[in-house]
Protein backbone atom coordinates (compact mmCIF):
# COMPACT_ATOMS: atom_id res chain seq x y z
CA UNK A 1 0.00 0.00 0.00
CA UNK A 2 2.84 2.41 0.84
CA UNK A 3 4.30 1.86 -2.63
CA UNK A 4 0.91 2.56 -4.21
CA UNK A 5 0.46 5.87 -2.36
CA UNK A 6 4.05 6.96 -3.08
CA UNK A 7 3.46 6.32 -6.78
CA UNK A 8 0.01 7.94 -6.78
CA UNK A 9 1.27 11.14 -5.18
CA UNK A 10 4.38 11.34 -7.41
CA UNK A 11 2.82 13.95 -9.75
CA UNK A 12 2.02 16.13 -6.73
CA UNK A 13 5.61 15.80 -5.52
CA UNK A 14 6.91 16.69 -8.99
CA UNK A 15 4.56 19.70 -9.06
CA UNK A 16 5.72 20.88 -5.62
CA UNK A 17 9.44 20.51 -6.35
CA UNK A 18 9.55 21.92 -9.89
CA UNK A 19 7.09 24.76 -9.13
CA UNK A 20 9.63 26.05 -6.62
CA UNK A 21 11.65 27.12 -9.67
CA UNK A 22 8.92 27.94 -12.19
CA UNK A 23 5.11 27.61 -11.91
CA UNK A 24 4.53 26.81 -15.59
CA UNK A 25 7.25 24.19 -15.75
CA UNK A 26 6.05 22.68 -12.46
CA UNK A 27 2.46 22.41 -13.68
CA UNK A 28 3.53 20.90 -17.01
CA UNK A 29 5.86 18.43 -15.28
CA UNK A 30 3.10 17.42 -12.86
CA UNK A 31 0.70 16.91 -15.77
CA UNK A 32 3.23 14.83 -17.69
CA UNK A 33 3.86 12.63 -14.65
CA UNK A 34 0.11 12.23 -13.97
CA UNK A 35 -0.69 11.28 -17.56
CA UNK A 36 2.25 8.88 -17.78
CA UNK A 37 1.19 7.04 -14.61
CA UNK A 38 -2.49 6.98 -15.60
CA UNK A 39 -1.62 5.65 -19.05
CA UNK A 40 0.59 2.97 -17.53
CA UNK A 41 -2.20 1.87 -15.16
CA UNK A 42 -4.78 1.76 -17.96
CA UNK A 43 -2.45 -0.34 -20.11
CA UNK A 44 -2.05 -2.73 -17.17
CA UNK A 45 -5.82 -3.17 -17.17
CA UNK A 46 -6.62 -1.51 -13.83
CA UNK A 47 -10.30 -0.74 -13.32
CA UNK A 48 -11.31 2.92 -13.31
CA UNK A 49 -12.70 2.64 -9.75
CA UNK A 50 -9.13 1.89 -8.65
CA UNK A 51 -7.83 4.96 -10.53
CA UNK A 52 -10.02 7.70 -9.07
CA UNK A 53 -7.08 9.62 -7.60
CA UNK A 54 -5.05 9.23 -10.78
CA UNK A 55 -7.91 10.51 -12.97
CA UNK A 56 -8.61 13.38 -10.57
CA UNK A 57 -4.90 14.24 -10.42
CA UNK A 58 -4.68 14.36 -14.22
CA UNK A 59 -7.71 16.67 -14.39
CA UNK A 60 -6.26 19.03 -11.77
CA UNK A 61 -2.84 19.11 -13.44
CA UNK A 62 -4.45 19.88 -16.80
CA UNK A 63 -6.43 22.80 -15.31
CA UNK A 64 -3.40 24.11 -13.43
CA UNK A 65 -1.20 23.88 -16.52
CA UNK A 66 -3.79 25.77 -18.58
CA UNK A 67 -3.96 28.49 -15.91
CA UNK A 68 -0.18 28.69 -15.53
CA UNK A 69 0.29 29.28 -19.26
CA UNK A 70 -2.79 31.47 -19.81
CA UNK A 71 -2.22 33.70 -16.76
CA UNK A 72 1.33 33.15 -15.47
CA UNK A 73 1.09 36.13 -13.13
CA UNK A 74 -2.18 35.02 -11.52
CA UNK A 75 -2.16 35.27 -7.71
CA UNK A 76 -4.04 31.94 -7.68
CA UNK A 77 -0.73 30.25 -8.55
CA UNK A 78 0.69 31.48 -5.24
CA UNK A 79 -1.69 29.04 -3.56
CA UNK A 80 -0.81 26.03 -5.70
CA UNK A 81 -0.07 23.69 -2.78
CA UNK A 82 -3.28 24.43 -0.89
CA UNK A 83 -5.36 24.28 -4.09
CA UNK A 84 -3.83 20.93 -5.02
CA UNK A 85 -4.58 19.40 -1.63
CA UNK A 86 -8.02 21.04 -1.62
CA UNK A 87 -8.70 19.30 -4.93
CA UNK A 88 -7.73 15.97 -3.36
CA UNK A 89 -10.03 16.73 -0.42
CA UNK A 90 -12.94 17.47 -2.77
CA UNK A 91 -12.21 14.26 -4.66
CA UNK A 92 -12.17 12.18 -1.46
CA UNK A 93 -15.35 13.76 -0.05
CA UNK A 94 -17.04 13.37 -3.45
CA UNK A 95 -16.33 9.64 -3.54
CA UNK A 96 -17.89 9.29 -0.09
CA UNK A 97 -20.91 11.32 -1.19
CA UNK A 98 -21.57 8.98 -4.12
CA UNK A 99 -20.84 5.95 -1.90
CA UNK A 100 -17.77 4.90 -3.87
CA UNK A 101 -14.89 5.61 -1.46
CA UNK A 102 -11.70 6.02 -3.46
CA UNK A 103 -9.80 3.61 -1.20
CA UNK A 104 -12.24 0.78 -2.00
CA UNK A 105 -11.05 0.36 -5.58
CA UNK A 106 -7.45 0.46 -4.41
CA UNK A 107 -7.99 -2.08 -1.63
CA UNK A 108 -9.92 -4.37 -3.98
CA UNK A 109 -6.64 -5.04 -5.80
CA UNK A 110 -5.31 -6.82 -2.71
CA UNK A 111 -8.25 -8.96 -1.65
CA UNK A 112 -10.44 -11.68 -3.10
CA UNK A 113 -13.81 -10.89 -4.66
CA UNK A 114 -15.49 -12.57 -1.67
CA UNK A 115 -13.81 -10.25 0.81
CA UNK A 116 -14.48 -7.18 -1.37
CA UNK A 117 -18.19 -8.04 -1.35
CA UNK A 118 -18.50 -7.94 2.47
CA UNK A 119 -20.06 -5.15 4.48
CA UNK A 120 -16.94 -5.06 6.69
CA UNK A 121 -14.69 -4.35 3.70
CA UNK A 122 -16.96 -1.52 2.57
CA UNK A 123 -17.21 -0.08 6.10
CA UNK A 124 -13.42 -0.15 6.55
CA UNK A 125 -12.94 1.74 3.28
CA UNK A 126 -15.56 4.35 4.15
CA UNK A 127 -13.69 5.07 7.39
CA UNK A 128 -10.27 5.14 5.69
CA UNK A 129 -11.51 7.44 2.94
CA UNK A 130 -13.08 9.75 5.53
CA UNK A 131 -9.74 9.96 7.36
CA UNK A 132 -7.93 10.84 4.10
CA UNK A 133 -10.63 13.40 3.24
CA UNK A 134 -10.39 15.00 6.69
CA UNK A 135 -6.62 15.08 6.53
CA UNK A 136 -6.64 16.61 3.04
CA UNK A 137 -9.13 19.25 4.21
CA UNK A 138 -7.07 20.18 7.28
CA UNK A 139 -3.87 20.17 5.25
CA UNK A 140 -5.35 22.41 2.53
CA UNK A 141 -6.50 24.92 5.17
CA UNK A 142 -3.13 24.88 6.94
CA UNK A 143 -1.20 25.24 3.68
CA UNK A 144 -3.46 28.08 2.60
CA UNK A 145 -2.78 29.90 5.87
CA UNK A 146 0.98 29.40 5.60
CA UNK A 147 1.00 30.43 1.93
CA UNK A 148 -0.94 33.58 2.82
CA UNK A 149 0.87 34.65 5.99
CA UNK A 150 4.35 33.18 5.60
CA UNK A 151 4.80 31.83 2.06
CA UNK A 152 8.58 31.60 2.27
CA UNK A 153 8.62 29.30 5.30
CA UNK A 154 9.57 26.19 3.34
CA UNK A 155 10.21 24.12 6.47
CA UNK A 156 6.69 24.76 7.75
CA UNK A 157 5.12 24.01 4.35
CA UNK A 158 7.03 20.72 4.18
CA UNK A 159 6.12 19.83 7.79
CA UNK A 160 2.41 20.39 7.09
CA UNK A 161 2.58 18.20 3.98
CA UNK A 162 4.51 15.42 5.72
CA UNK A 163 2.09 15.35 8.67
CA UNK A 164 -0.93 15.60 6.36
CA UNK A 165 0.12 12.53 4.40
CA UNK A 166 1.76 10.54 7.21
CA UNK A 167 -1.22 10.49 9.56
CA UNK A 168 -3.74 8.97 7.11
CA UNK A 169 -1.07 6.66 5.64
CA UNK A 170 -0.31 5.18 9.08
CA UNK A 171 -4.04 4.96 9.80
CA UNK A 172 -4.60 3.18 6.47
CA UNK A 173 -1.90 0.66 7.30
CA UNK A 174 -3.23 -0.12 10.79
CA UNK A 175 -6.99 0.36 10.77
CA UNK A 176 -8.07 -2.68 8.67
CA UNK A 177 -6.42 -5.08 11.14
CA UNK A 178 -7.98 -3.31 14.12
CA UNK A 179 -11.43 -3.29 12.46
CA UNK A 180 -11.21 -7.00 11.60
CA UNK A 181 -10.22 -7.88 15.20
CA UNK A 182 -13.17 -5.88 16.55
CA UNK A 183 -15.48 -7.53 14.07
CA UNK A 184 -14.30 -11.03 14.99
CA UNK A 185 -14.52 -10.21 18.71
CA UNK A 186 -18.12 -9.09 18.15
CA UNK A 187 -18.91 -12.36 16.41
CA UNK A 188 -17.42 -14.32 19.31
CA UNK A 189 -19.68 -12.57 21.85
CA UNK A 190 -22.66 -14.75 22.80
CA UNK A 191 -26.00 -13.25 21.87
CA UNK A 192 -28.39 -12.42 24.77
CA UNK A 193 -30.73 -15.19 23.62
CA UNK A 194 -28.04 -17.88 23.67
CA UNK A 195 -26.73 -16.66 27.03
CA UNK A 196 -30.22 -16.86 28.49
CA UNK A 197 -31.00 -20.17 26.88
Amino acid sequence: MAKYYARTFLPWIVLAVVSGFDARTGAAAGLAAALALLGQDLRRGHRTDALILEISTSAFMALLTALAFAAPGSPVLDYGASLAIGWLAATAWGTLLVRRPFTEGIARRQVTAEIAATALFRRINRVITAVWAGSFTAMAAALGAVQHWNPHDTALLVAVKVAGFAVPAVFTARYPGIARKRHLAGLAQPSPESAAG
